[in-house]
């Protein structure tokens, strides 16, 4: 599966890096050949976008690649395709302006400035990431249709047989029927259970015991047999493996570990021994990178366009209220560490003197006047911009909760610190979703958890679109 993963990866890198070429050509004719649009500062030769085309037939997959477009483990939604299309897009539009500015800036010698050797026009930007994001989210959906096509006629398929029917052995069946895109067909089961009543799953017959699985094997024509016994039959897999490999087919082993698993698991290499992180995140790397500068790059420009009603609302909570205009209260954030979390003071001055920490309810009467305008449309909220800012906080994530929460909730809830594993945000996938205020902890961490599983910039820009949409005006913002 890794292989034939690699191959589709491989060949739309290749497509991209094509569609990357072709679209900013074609948006430099556009501009500047078909006469639509007057070019004031002369027609730049197209020598020099030539020049620049395999740089941007380059950026475009990297672009692609840190948002995650061709992550191919888990199922996307033609919406998502798209986004994911739109924000590579403009993460190479991005490096693609920084990069050619910085070049022309410290490196190009000044008669090459003159001729603007290195410079591309915004319009030519603005048409090539409209083109671009055109074609790759086509080229992915006709290569979708064609590809599931042939295999519903049987044509490319691997044929799969799962040993055991275990809940891990569901499992595995359960995601790959959800990935059309691997182009695989499972043929059934082979479990010693067979002969005692036992009927498969999801309508996949049992063939046959572990014991027959070689001639089952033979019969079925299978490529890959998936050993996906319990723990406690560690010795019937390692028989059914030797036996397996006498024939012509591929072996892989599914861990018996669902009960430990809450995020992904990845296999990391230790000197030449296998190690399992059952708890791995996609935040990473060069995907940490580029969420810290959306966050500072939306944060700063927020803080600058938001400095006058800012000064407004300050005013508003002085005027009408004894205290502090912002009010700072400790959270606990990306492992655990604790930093302040700084909002505008809603309540009355130690709101908490008496009654030590508690929920916010509905109709609070520690709220001030101010305050009830400023929670009810999450305003309250706003200056954390300036904890994304300084890198305690992101625009994107888990919702930062108090210590003394913490400290109940990971006693009673199922997997709840996992949610520490990024970076606390002022909106989150669960907040969207209503998972707030006084709700249900279990169902946030399990949207808190989708969220860190399926991290992508995409996903990001979506929750701050349905922020924008749902967040100003909801039922638990009290």
């Amino acid at each position: 599966m890794n292989s034939r993963r690699r191959e589709l990866m491989l060949g739309q890198v290749a497509i991209d890096s094509l569609i990357g070429v072709s679209m900013f050509i074609i948006a430099y004719i556009l501009r500047f050949e078909t006469g639509l649009v007057a070019s004031p500062k002369g027609q730049p030769p197209l020598s020099n976008y030539l020049q620049l085309a395999p740089f941007v037939g380059a950026l475009l997959p990297f672009g692609l690649w840190v948002q995650g477009a061709y992550r191919l483990g888990r199922v996307r939604s033609h919406v998502d395709d798209f986004f994911a299309v739109l924000v590579g897009g403009l993460i190479a539009i991005f490096l693609g302006l920084s990069t050619t500015l910085a070049y022309q800036t410290y490196y190009v010698p000044p008669a090459l400035k003159e001729l603007g050797t290195y410079e591309v026009s915004q319009l030519v930007w603005l048409l090539f990431l409209t083109l671009s994001t055109g074609a790759c989210y086509t080229t992915r959906a006709t290569i979708r249709t064609i590809l599931e096509r042939r295999w519903r006629h049987g044509v490319g398929l691997k044929r799969i047989l799962i040993a055991g029917t275990s809940d891990v052995a569901r499992h595995v069946v359960d995601r790959m029927l959800q990935h059309d895109e691997l182009g695989c067909r499972i043929v059934g089961f082979v479990d010693d259970k067979a002969g005692g009543g036992h009927l498969g799953y999801r309508g996949l017959p049992l063939l046959g015991t572990l014991s027959e699985a070689s001639e089952i094997i033979r019969r079925e024509r299978v490529d890959q047999l998936y050993v996906a016994l319990p723990l406690n039959e560690h010795v019937k897999m390692l028989e059914l493996i030797e036996t397996s490999n006498r024939e012509f087919v591929d072996v892989k082993i599914v861990p018996d570990l669902l009960q430990v698993i809450a995020l992904r698991a990845r296999l990391e290499d230790l000197d030449g021994v296998p190690i399992i992180n059952i708890n791995d995140v996609p935040l990473q790397g060069l995907n940490t990178v580029a969420k810290r500068v959306i966050d500072v790059a939306i944060s700063s420009m927020a803080l600058a366009v938001l400095s006058l009603p800012f000064a407004i609302i300050a005013a508003l909570i002085k005027r009408t209220s004894p205290g502090s205009v912002f009010y700072h209260q400790e959270r606990m954030g990306l492992d655990g560490r604790p930093f302040s979390v700084y909002k505008f003071r809603s309540m009355l001055e130690n709101a908490e003197r008496d009654t030590g920490p508690v929920w916010t309810r509905k109709d609070d009467p520690r709220r001030t006047p101010v305050g009830r305008v400023l929670r009810r449309f999450n305003i309250d909220e706003l200056p954390q911009l300036w904890n994304v800012l300084k890198g305690d906080m992101s625009l994107v994530g888990p919702r930062p909760e108090r210590p003394f929460f913490v400290e109940q909730f990971k006693q009673h809830v199922p997997q709840y610190m996992l949610r520490h594993k990024v970076k606390s945000g002022m909106t989150g996938w669960a907040q969207v979703h209503g998972w707030r205020g006084d709700t249900s902890i279990e169902k946030r961490i399990e949207y808190d958890l989708y969220y860190i599983q399926h991290w992508s910039i995409a996903l990001d820009f979506k929750i701050l679109w349905l922020t924008v949409l749902r967040g100003f005006f909801h039922r638990h913002a009290y």
